[in-house]
């Protein structure tokens, strides 16, 4: 049995806790490894040591970083097979999905290069009488990030590249679920010339968490995951002082309009609900065709194609569509979702209950589901299924339609579909959803803008990637610098405004 580590002040290091998670393959349902689930004493351990590491490494030329940074690409994309291929053993995607999870997080290492212009200041010359004025971004200290099972490359990657770039010393906490390729990134950075220490990449479960959580050194928390505990973090970290950015949970809805291209709506939806096995908190989980005619014609063209749908292991080639749900329970809560739809009364238009590969029995698969006449008292409208179900929800008008969305209670992306402009120039304006996309069925931004979800999707008042992630891993300090000449003219008891 393969035993992972932790990786400590540039090596890897065994846990000591005593404690371990099962890492499985969720193609054939076996145990592959076992990963160490540190104690507080380890995490709190490691954190002293960053804290020690990082001061060096803040006040290294941000030109300097950069080539840290610039080296790190040229490493990951040497690596890339081999990054996915750990990625698909472990999550279960595609070799192809794998590969762009890896992409995507190395887009934000690539807009990292950028740091020297990202972190300068302001200057204000001749403020006042002999008076300049200035502004500069300074490292945080030690900064910690807690990552998701479902993008085991791509959010550390968001997370680590932004802080490191900065000058902090960065705690990476992965999902326990698929822990390998982070360690891998932690070596490559360290290939790349990252100084021992300033990443520490600490695997665990709730203890290290809550370690993370109360450590006062640790001055910043970046989380992605589901909405109750990222609201748990949120409020735990802030209480503690910290600064917190946390992003949850998603239903995001597709609005089809009568004038949209339906094969190519019908198509958007095959990929945006059904491509990683539904685990992406951008998947879109409901389509809302307006109109009844749109409705029956949208289904008539999704059948087929969810039926035509491959599933299967990442080693079965290129053609699979999706693979196997990470996890046992998660296959489990995903079917009891699907049996509340029926129960509740919605139809299953495509029915993917009891799907079974010869030979990967065991496995995690859950077969695809498309469910048509759901409404919005139901569970699997209410909840995140983060499977391969679609579900579809007819709306009468685009204000109706518009209406589901805005109600929901998560607000991460969203999409329309549509020819007219005015229509699209409308839902943009109106619709309080963080993530647009016009014709555009994913509409997750690129590394230089900034990715972050609305209501119970989000919690912080700074995003992801972009010039925010800069502006959270760094404090803004403020100089107003005089240069007295000529004789001092003695104190002053009052503030002075400035001519």
């Amino acid at each position: 049995m393969n035993e992972l580590t932790h990786f400590i002040d540039g090596k890897h290091v065994k846990g000591t806790s005593g404690r371990f998670a099962d890492v499985f393959n969720p193609a054939t349902g076996e145990v592959q490894a076992k990963v160490p689930l540190a104690s507080k004493a380890e995490l709190d351990a490691a954190v002293a040591s960053a804290a020690a590491a990082q001061p060096k490494w803040a006040a290294t030329n941000p030109q300097r970083r950069a080539r840290v940074m610039m080296a790190a690409v040229g490493l990951i994309n040497r690596d890339m097979d081999k990054l996915a291929e750990a990625l698909s053993r472990e999550h279960g995607k595609t070799f192809v999905d794998a590969k762009g999870d890896v992409q995507r997080g190395l887009e934000v290492i690539e807009f990292c290069i950028g740091a020297p212009h990202l972190l300068k200041g302001d200057f204000t010359d001749a403020a006042g009488p002999g008076i300049d004025m200035y502004s500069m971004r300074q490292a945080l200290g030690v900064v910690a990030g807690i990552t998701p099972f479902n993008f085991p490359a791509m959010i550390p990657l968001w997370k680590m590249g932004p802080a490191l770039a900065c000058g902090n010393a960065f705690i990476l906490k992965p999902s326990e679920r698929d822990p390998s390729v982070p360690l891998m990134l932690a070596e490559i950075f360290q290939e790349a010339g990252l100084p021992d220490g300033i990443l520490q990449v600490v695997n665990g479960d709730k203890e290290s968490v809550d370690a993370i959580l109360d450590n006062e050194t640790v001055q910043a928390i970046g989380f992605v995951g589901s909405t109750p505990i990222a609201s748990y973090i949120y409020s735990r970290g802030c209480a503690n002082g910290k600064r917190v950015q946390c992003f949850g949970g998603a239903k995001n809805h597709m609005i089809i309009m009568p004038d949209a291209d339906l094969d190519q709506a019908a198509d958007a939806l095959i990929g945006a609900g059904f491509g990683a096995a539904g685990e992406r908190c951008m998947a879109i989980s409901v389509a809302v065709p307006v109109g009844e005619e749109t409705a029956d014609k949208l289904i008539e063209k999704l059948i087929p194609r969810i039926e035509a749908l491959k599933v299967g292991p990442y080693t079965s080639g290129d053609d699979v569509d999706y693979g196997p749900v990470v996890t046992a329970a998660a296959k489990a809560n995903i079917e009891a979702l699907v049996e509340s739809g029926i129960a509740q009364g919605a139809t299953l238009a495509v029915d993917g209950r009891g799907f079974s590969l010869q030979g990967y029995e065991n496995g995690f698969f859950v077969g695809p589901h498309l469910f048509d006449h759901v409404t919005p008292d139901m569970d699997i409208y209410k909840k995140e299924i983060f499977g391969p179900v679609l579900c579809t929800v007819r709306a009468a008008s685009y204000e109706e339609a518009l209406g589901l969305a805005m109600d929901h209670e998560y607000g991460n992306g969203t999409a329309i579909f549509t020819r007219d402009g005015d229509t699209a120039r409308d839902f943009a304006h109106r619709i309080n959803i963080g993530m647009v996309g016009i014709n555009v069925p994913i509409p997750v931004p690129l590394a230089y803008h900034t990715f972050g979800g609305w209501k119970k999707s989000g919690f912080g008042d700074l995003n992801q990637h972009g010039t925010d992630s800069f502006k959270f891993y760094t404090r803004t300090k403020t100089v107003t610098s005089r240069w007295p000449s000529g004789l001092k003219e003695g104190g002053e008891f009052n503030f002075k405004a400035f001519d």
